[in-house]
């Protein structure tokens, strides 16, 4: 018999909108028997269990904290859909109360009529508030609704009916708007969750069938037509079509596909029909591990996070403890009780910590949503406040700055021959050769409409270049050492050589034995987008740029000038790099280190923030770097620095209004002008205020 204690099943909590009520339904799932593990992932509105319990039994336990329901990941949509009462329950709610309320307050003449419809607003807006609080009350677990809760009984024992019944209202409007807020930010999930189809037409025993995505296995082959959503990772095995990607890596720009090539779920097939071999299971697909990642990403906890856990922790019982030092002390020494045990409610009311707590999370949420439709996957809060504080940026250079493919750069032709002639003679020695450098020369005479056949009796000539017959000549190809071992003096040339390797290309010759013919210079390409986006940072704050390579010092200074980063290191070899960053995390504090996720592994690890190109393409890049840029797209960077120092900003700005709003609010007690509704108005404003400020990096421009 299969053993189900240690089974993981995952649920989605509907109608979870408080941190703090999150953190006791984790608790209280963590005690349960079966349960050895529980994990309930706030912003996600997630929770993961390890252990045997019915979901019955399981919604049963979660109801006893919070009233919220639960259905599995994956149940099909039918079973989880909201009823109009589910979708709306806190708006009727708040809805009835506030009619009630102004019944109550219209007929204070008749004060037996008047009491019953301000009780009945309090009851209606408030009974779920005040159930919480009684329990957590009989538990001894003080958070902001036994803080409520205390207050409103208080205001009804001393005769203030219509302060009561004011402050419950507004308290519901305060709920139903910070829960309208969070599923706001969620739902920047959730459309990742849509994007992928969740059926595709599938081709089996030569007939077309629509099938769920979850019955794909690898090998199957699915039919795309154009205008469909792909549905699965996979490949592509017969015809050719543009697919937009932007679902995945945030570029809107088509891509050409052929085949051969990947395609991923979610990703828009704009053009020709394609016949696409699965590669992935659905729960592996690129969308899945993102979809995963940004889940897990929006529950870690940054450092302002953990402060405003660690002061809310603290602050709720030294202000229980003030609250009654307040109602109490005063009358002792002749003050009237009815005026202190007042002032003593409203301190309750207005240090309620929703606004604290919340500041910090609705910034992190939204933030990392924002980013993951861009195509740029941040990891945590911890790396979105680290990308937000960065003082200095490291690039790599191969497949960073550059593409990662030589290019040829300039052919120039000499003793009587053309261009065209060194070109066709060049591709045909090169034909038959796997050197980067002889690929990039084909690939140019193919571009020019030259189609080489390959010379005779090739030779590759180890360190040097290669040789070969056409049409009876030998010709040669290679660097200068090899024409200084052929040639007496090529020193005429030498200078012209010089001047391009000082561009950072790379010259070969060619020639016969007795006869120079031209020289071709390849380079390695700087990418369209670098110049542009190490401007784009340096506007965005970063101080010091700097470029770390494996090349020489001549090809790095060469690409450090044209792309305009500040500093070079050339000639590293990957422990050169990962001493050079801890160097530059002495001399600037916040250093990121920018690679393609494999090569630069030990320099990503390394750096305040690792960033890696391409994380559409590699799951080493996924799963290795902090952030990920999911296109091959350096402009991303300089909107993951700005959205991070705007997520920064946010943050601070978040705090500092909840704490000063707690704090003059606290200070108008003394003197006696801190009303009750006054003081819900106060930290209703301040919540309402930190949410919509923290929602506003949702519109942070790409």
């Amino acid at each position: 018999m299969a053993d189900t204690s240690s089974v993981q099943k995952q649920y989605r909590l509907r109608g979870l909108t408080c941190a703090d009520c999150a953190a006791k339904i984790e608790r209280h799932v963590q005690e349960l028997p079966g349960i050895k593990e529980a994990k309930l992932n706030f912003a996600a509105a997630k929770l993961t269990i390890v252990g045997a319990i019915p979901d019955d039994e399981l919604q049963k336990e979660i109801k006893k904290i919070e009233d919220v329901t639960i259905h599995p990941v994956g149940a099909p949509e039918s079973t989880v859909r909201k009823s109009f009462w589910e979708s709306n329950r806190k708006a009727i709610t708040t809805g009835i109360s506030l009619v009630a309320l102004v019944i109550g307050l219209l007929l204070q003449e008749n004060d037996f009529l008047s009491k019953t419809f301000l009780l009945l607003s309090i009851l209606i807006g408030g009974h779920s508030m005040m159930l919480k609080g009684i329990r957590n009350l009989l538990r001894l677990s003080f958070d902001m609704f036994v803080l409520m809760t205390v207050a409103v009984i208080g205001a009804l024992f001393i005769g203030e009916w219509k302060e009561a019944a004011i402050v419950v209202f507004l308290f519901a409007v305060s709920e139903m708007l910070e829960s309208y807020s969070m599923e706001k930010a969620r739902q920047s999930i959730r459309s990742l969750m849509e994007i992928a189809p969740k059926e595709a037409t599938v081709i089996r025993n030569g007939k077309e069938i629509r099938l769920p995505v979850e019955e794909l296995v690898v090998g199957d082959v699915i039919l795309v037509k154009p205008g469909e959503k792909i549905a699965i990772d996979g490949e592509i095995i017969e015809g050719t079509s543009s697919i937009n990607e932007a679902a995945i890596t945030g570029e809107s720009m088509p891509v050409e596909k052929n085949v051969g090539d990947p395609v991923y779920a979610g990703t828009l097939n704009q053009q020709g029909a394609i016949r696409v071999r699965v590669t992935k299971l659905v729960e592996d697909t690129t969308i899945a591990k993102i979809i995963h990642l940004v889940e897990e990403a929006q529950n870690e906890r940054a450092p302002s996070q953990a402060f405003v856990d660690r002061f809310a922790k603290y602050y709720t019982p030294v202000v229980m403890a003030l609250a009654i030092v307040i109602a109490v002390v005063p009358p002792l020494f002749g003050g009237d009780w009815e005026r202190w045990i007042y002032q003593g409610l409203a301190l309750l009311v207005v240090a309620c910590p929703c606004a604290l707590v919340v500041s910090t999370p609705v910034a992190i949420v939204s933030a990392i949503g924002r980013a993951a439709k861009s195509g740029v996957l941040i990891k945590g809060g911890v790396y979105l406040e680290e990308a937000g504080n960065l003082k200095a940026i490291a690039f790599d250079k191969t497949g960073t700055l550059t593409k990662g493919e030589p290019a040829v750069t300039d052919i120039e032709a000499l003793n009587g021959k053309s261009e065209a002639e060194i070109l066709e003679i060049a591709a045909r020695l090169e034909k038959l050769s796997e050197h980067p450098l002889a690929k990039a020369i084909v690939k140019r005479a193919v571009e020019s409409k030259i189609t080489p056949q390959p010379a005779e009796e090739f030779s590759a000539i180890t360190g040097k270049g290669a040789s070969g017959k056409i049409d009876g000549e030998t010709y040669y190809i290679g660097n200068p050492r090899l024409f200084e071992e052929l040639h007496d003096n090529i020193e005429p040339i030498m200078e012209r050589i010089s001047s391009l390797q000082q561009q950072g290309k790379t010259v070969m010759i060619l020639g016969t034995k007795d006869k120079i013919l031209g020289l071709i210079a390849v380079a390695d390409q700087v990418r369209e987008q670098s110049v542009q986006a190490v401007a784009e940072l340096k506007k965005a704050g970063i101080a010091k740029t700097i470029m770390l390579t494996g090349d020489n010092n001549q090809t790095a200074a060469a690409i450090a000038k044209l792309v305009g980063v500040d500093e070079y290191y050339g000639e590293l070899l990957p422990q050169d790099k990962l001493a050079k960053i801890k160097e530059l995390r002495e001399k600037y504090g916040k250093v990121a280190m920018i690679g393609d996720g494999v090569n630069d592994a030990p320099a990503l690890a390394s750096a305040t923030v690792g960033i890696a190109m391409g994380g559409a393409g590699t799951d080493t890049a996924l799963e290795t770097a902090d952030i990920a840029l999911m296109a091959d797209d350096l402009s991303k960077l300089p909107f993951t620095i700005r959205l991070g120092r705007s997520a920064v900003r946010v943050i601070k700005q978040n705090i500092s209004f909840a704490l000063v709003t707690k704090l003059i609010a606290v200070l108008l007690v003394f003197p006696g002008w801190l009303t009750l509704w006054l003081a819900i108005l106060a930290d209703m404003g301040a919540t309402i205020l930190v949410t919509l400020n923290g929602i506003r990096l949702l519109r942070v421009k790409d």
